[in-house]
């Protein structure tokens, strides 16, 4: 087969499932190029490009997030706009190297309203997250991550279930299948959204709280000999 082609061959075709597009024998290169043609639901129609994930090939630490953002989307890269720089504070403050984190979404299209000039975000619904979620799984198989984290509330419910709540159980390690370490906290872009310097500047630091339980983790991975390669 053709590197990262589709099984059925040809150009995929408008809600073509998934599955019939991944390779017969997947690597991150394979798959994100299989993705760059996806139509398994109507974002591709709004959304400049697919954005997949970025990083290491065996990461220990994943982070996931909602979805592209108008800056992603331009650029084909996730997190590399405002809510992006966010995290990468918040990553420094943790003592967590970005270079070794690998960094996805749920929905690899941005979903977006025009809003005068400006493109403003859009919550993707159950349909598009559904249709989407096979890149995901891949992308973990693949990876195989020591610590997970979910960024936001989307992410969590698509990864956790619907009854999990970050506002509750944030920074909480949660039994997964996914990875050996599964948590939730909030997507960055939330912490722009905070009303007032003082709001921002909690919420800011209950992040990087977060955060920091994370490194505690990867921490005790690179003792027992579980770095990322």
């Amino acid at each position: 087969m053709p590197r990262g082609g589709k099984r059925g061959g040809g150009e995929p075709k408008p809600g073509e499932p998934i599955p019939d597009l991944l390779p017969d024998h997947p690597t991150l290169e394979t798959v994100r190029e299989a993705a760059s043609t996806c139509k398994a639901c109507d974002l591709y129609k709004r959304g400049t490009q697919t954005v997949f994930g970025e990083g290491p090939r065996k990461a220990a630490l994943m982070l996931v997030g909602e979805q592209p953002g108008d800056a992603e989307d331009l650029a084909g890269q996730p997190f590399v706009g405002p809510a992006g720089r966010l995290l990468d504070r918040g990553l420094e403050e943790a003592g967590i190297d970005r270079g070794l984190v690998y960094v996805t979404n749920v929905v690899k299209h941005f979903k977006w309203e025009p809003r005068g000039k400006r493109r403003i975000h859009a919550k993707p619904n159950a349909a598009e997250i559904s249709a989407c979620r096979p890149w995901l799984e891949t992308e973990i198989a693949l990876v195989k991550p020591r610590v997970l984290v979910c960024l936001g509330a989307t992410a969590a419910q698509a990864l956790l279930g619907k009854s999990f709540k970050v506002s509750r159980q944030r920074g909480e390690f949660v039994a997964s299948t996914m990875a050996p370490f599964v948590t939730a906290t909030v997507h960055p872009s939330s912490i722009l959204r905070a009303q007032g310097e003082d709001a921002r500047r909690a919420e800011m630091a209950r992040f990087i709280a977060d955060l920091k339980k994370v490194a505690v983790q990867l921490a005790g991975s690179r003792r027992s000999g579980g770095g990322s390669s």
